[in-house]
């Protein structure tokens, strides 16, 4: 590596065609060489990135459930390199390097573990839950120090729609607001649908994209009130919705593999084939 300051370091691109190695600094060297020499890493900005990160960490979660050693150290690699690939540009700005990363990450580690590191003893996960969240408000407060002031719900992490909406719905219980049990929640579950169903019905194709935005106003109040059921049974709706997409594609794999079979292609067949298919397939999923 070479130095760019006192602090940050930018890697030295590999020359010649580099071998793998397993090592993080030559992975550093191989992604300095293709942000000096491919024209697309090359105008890559770290915002442009952001979609990629996101998509490669879904893809995993994929890979985790279909449960293939081969497919899950591939994107492993893929979010790596998401975080490699951000560090270079980082680097290149003069602003940190991996090394930096690594350090903060370190850090967070063992100041979030004091019953691991230190002489604290925490006799449950449940013990080890409370005081982490003691830990990560001491850190929000020394944030708030620095100008960094949030209201309540804004510690809600980004990602998926899902994601975002059970962690709203988590905070707020905190404070109080909330159903006192499940069928509080699904009682507005049926509200919300039946406020949607209000939008659809007895409206022509023509009518409903003229109110297309209200419609969308209803489909989400309908899929938030069933995050907050998944909630209250203590369910994560992620997981749940992920774990439903596998399935469908497993499903729907199956109908294509005996088309197939049978010399037919999907585009060949019809519903009425495809659904007895379908049956087909969750029949041979309780046997196998």
């Amino acid at each position: 590596m070479s130095i760019l300051d006192n602090k940050v370091t930018v890697p030295v691109p590999v020359q010649g065609t580099p071998e793998a190695t397993g090592q993080l600094d030559d992975l550093l060297a191989l992604m300095a060489r293709l942000r000096a020499d491919c024209p697309w890493d090359k105008k890559q900005t770290n915002h442009s990135l952001i979609p990629y990160a996101i998509e490669e960490a879904y893809e995993l979660g994929e890979a985790v459930q279909g449960d293939d050693d081969e497919d899950i150290k591939g994107e492993l690699g893929d979010v790596l390199l998401q975080v490699v690939f951000h560090c270079q540009m980082y680097a290149e700005q003069g602003r940190f390097d991996m090394s930096d990363v690594i350090t903060t990450l370190q850090e967070k580690l063992v100041r979030r573990h004091p019953h691991v590191f230190e002489a604290e003893t925490l006799k449950d996960d449940a013990a080890v839950k409370v005081r982490w969240d003691e830990i990560k408000l001491e850190e929000q407060q020394a944030r708030e120090a620095r100008g960094k002031s949030k209201r309540r719900l804004d510690q809600v992490k980004a990602g998926s729609a899902l994601m975002q909406a059970q962690d709203v719905q988590k905070q707020a219980s905190k404070l109080g607001f909330d159903w006192e049990g499940v069928a509080g929640a699904v009682d507005k579950l049926d509200e919300e649908i039946t406020e949607l169903k209000h939008e659809l019905t007895d409206k022509s194709t023509i009518e409903v994209k003229a109110n297309i935005r209200e419609v969308e106003k209803e489909l989400g109040d309908c899929m938030f009130a069933l995050v907050n059921v998944a909630r209250k049974l203590n369910l994560d709706a992620e997981t749940a919705t992920l774990t439903c997409v596998h399935k469908f594609k497993s499903r729907f794999g199956y109908i294509e593999t005996q088309l197939a079979a049978a010399g037919k292609r999907l585009e060949d067949s019809d519903i009425i084939e495809m659904d007895a298919l379908w049956e087909a397939a969750k029949q041979h999923e309780r046997s196998s």
